[in-house]
């Protein structure tokens, strides 16, 4: 199995390189960082009692050539730091895509359900910003309390109280970020959802006057998240702004020790001053990653959130890849349920329908038969039995590999940005034009799809915003028929049709099963059933019958009695009435 662990030793080792390199950089880095100081002893112990103008202008070069590299290492060290963020993007980003289409199928998603991205793009910003270049620069910082002891104890002593207090003050902001961090993350997802939500619902709230209401409950949950921000950066920015000032307080100190130490004969001033450099030089990487901690924590939070979405969307080595189905459609005392609940929403089901059947389920309102259609595709795995394609599981199938030989027509119809021909085609690289005609042949669309501005290069927009409803049912009725896929599920994929339209979904049902494909058609309509032969009512969850079409259909069917009126009625009509 592919774990999230080898994942990240894998990730990890093909950026050991770049980290070597930025380890290197951070060494010379740091040993240049000693110019500065070195510079000034010269100076004030060489120069100033020399009075040596020569020996003052070779310094100068000597510094301004150092101070060069310094400032070229350090952009280095940038730039391979934004590449590692970049290559951990572009390892990582497939895979949690991915684990976020498969997240609403295996459970409850909080939000708008795109916190695995912004997770990654906060690792890919934290990996190119300042913070880890002070976490390797912390490893010097025994370097820099070393020669400060060796200029004198006192110094050292005062450079090392200064260090511990910084430390301290990271432990502090480590602890009191972190369930702030958290729970921001947990009221912007909130905030996330309702905004999310209200944005695709945005006709229904136009219409209703829900607007202000949807904006309360939007700004209730923009404020708690702002406050628990809000916390974190209080508490983040509070002791950044201590650290500097016991940085500065430090630096001071150590001038005073060191004009002591002057007076006292125990000490150069070259040393007092080369001193209070080296001290301010040593607590920058700590100040740095206290300034930088907020991003650290929202950092290492986001990762481990990612190494659950890994985990739980890890799978074992690709299987064998089978044949594509042709035969028999069997299904063996199957259920299944909601992601993420408890409750069968269909349960004992089982029938075979082999190539050329047409199925068409019947019940009530809740019965199960969504449910079903979502068993049969493979969108919600079964929790009992088995659903087989010429005897193989759908377990022993890839998704995407299965996805070939289905089309699926849900109720909610869903049409994606992009061309009439990239949805046809499923989105495919390099899709056959004949194909994609073939499809809408077959679902009686091609004429109407050529009346559109562009014909098949029409851009549908956002879920299909620019057709009527009725154009995004077709079009998406084509779209299940791309490639002759064995099977073919259909739920009430005659809601939004005219006359005529259901006369081209018959035709596309007969179509199929003379090919040799298999037809389930969910409906409540019974002139969705036209083209089928076989029919099963679904109650409670259940199969309450199963046959032939006619067989079945004269016992649910039934007529409906005319109202009670005054007025004489020309017709009945007849409805669905579940066994």
């Amino acid at each position: 199995m592919t774990s999230p662990l080898k994942k990240r030793l894998s990730l990890m080792a093909s950026c050991r390189g770049a980290f070597l390199g930025v380890a290197v950089l951070s060494g010379l880095i740091n040993l240049l960082y000693l110019s500065g100081s070195i510079f000034m002893m010269e100076v004030y112990d060489r120069v100033l009692p020399s009075q040596s103008i020569p020996t003052l202008v070779g310094l100068s070069v000597i510094i301004v050539v150092l101070y060069l590299f310094q400032g070229l290492f350090d952009a280095l060290r940038g730039r391979i730091m934004a590449r590692v963020g970049a290559a951990v993007d572009e390892d990582l980003s497939q895979q949690i895509f991915q684990g976020q289409l498969k997240a609403p199928l295996k459970g409850k998603v909080e939000g708008d359900g795109q916190q695995p991205l912004r997770d990654l793009d906060q690792l890919r910003a934290f990996l190119a910003g300042g913070g880890p270049s002070a976490l390797f620069d912390l490893p010097w910082m025994p370097l820099y309390l070393f020669i400060c002891f060796a200029f004198h104890p006192w110094i050292g002593l005062a450079a090392l109280g200064g260090a511990c207090l910084l430390v301290v003050l990271t432990l502090l902001t480590e602890v009191l970020t972190k369930d702030a961090s958290r729970s921001a993350v947990s009221a912007a997802l909130v905030r996330n959802g309702i905004s999310e939500g209200a944005r695709r619902n945005a006709e229904v709230v136009q219409a209703m006057g829900m607007a202000q209401r949807i904006g309360v409950r939007w700004g209730d949950a923009n404020a708690s998240y702002l406050a628990h921000q809000q916390r974190a950066s209080d508490v983040a920015g509070g002791f950044g702004a201590m650290s500097k000032v016991l940085r500065m307080l430090l630096q001071s100190m150590v001038l005073a020790i060191g004009a002591y130490l002057v007076i006292d004969g125990q000490a150069t001033g070259g040393i007092m001053i080369a001193s209070s450099i080296l001290t301010s030089r040593a607590m920058a990487p700590v100040e740095l990653a206290i300034g930088n901690w907020k991003g650290f924590v929202s950092a290492r939070q986001g990762w481990r959130r990612l190494t659950t979405l890994l985990e739980a969307n890890a799978r074992a080595d690709e299987p064998l890849k089978l044949p594509a189905p042709r035969s028999v459609l069997s299904i063996e005392n199957a259920g299944a349920g909601a992601p993420g609940g408890q409750r069968f929403s269909v349960q004992d089901v089982s029938f075979e329908l082999k190539a050329g059947s047409g199925l068409g389920i019947i019940g009530p309102s809740a019965s199960g038969k969504s449910s079903l259609a979502r068993m049969l595709v493979g969108v919600w795995p079964t929790w009992r039995g088995k659903v087989r394609f010429d005897g193989a599981a759908v377990e022993q199938w890839l998704p995407e590999d299965l996805g070939h030989h289905i089309g699926y027509l849900p109720q909610d119809v869903e049409l994606f940005a992009g061309t009439v021909a990239q949805n046809i085609g499923r989105f495919h690289p390099e899709p056959k034009a004949e194909a994609i005609i073939a499809a809408a042949k077959a679902a009686n669309v091609h004429e109407m799809i050529l009346q559109l501005p562009d014909g098949y290069e029409t851009q549908v927009g956002e879920a299909g915003a620019a057709l009527s409803g009725g154009q995004r049912q077709r079009i998406a009725l084509a779209r299940s028929l791309y490639g002759d896929p064995f099977l073919v599920v259909l739920d009430e994929p005659n809601s939004n049709l005219d006359s005529e339209g259901e006369q081209a979904l018959t035709a596309a049902i007969m179509g199929v099963r003379a090919r040799g494909g298999v037809v389930v058609v969910i409906a409540h309509r019974p002139s969705a059933l036209a083209g089928v032969d076989l029919v099963l009512v679904m109650g409670e969850g259940r199969m309450q019958s199963f046959g032939p079409k006619d067989e079945v259909l004269s016992k649910v069917l039934r007529p409906v009695p005319a109202p009670q009126s005054a007025e004489p009625r020309v017709a009945t009509a007849t409805s669905l009435k579940a066994v």
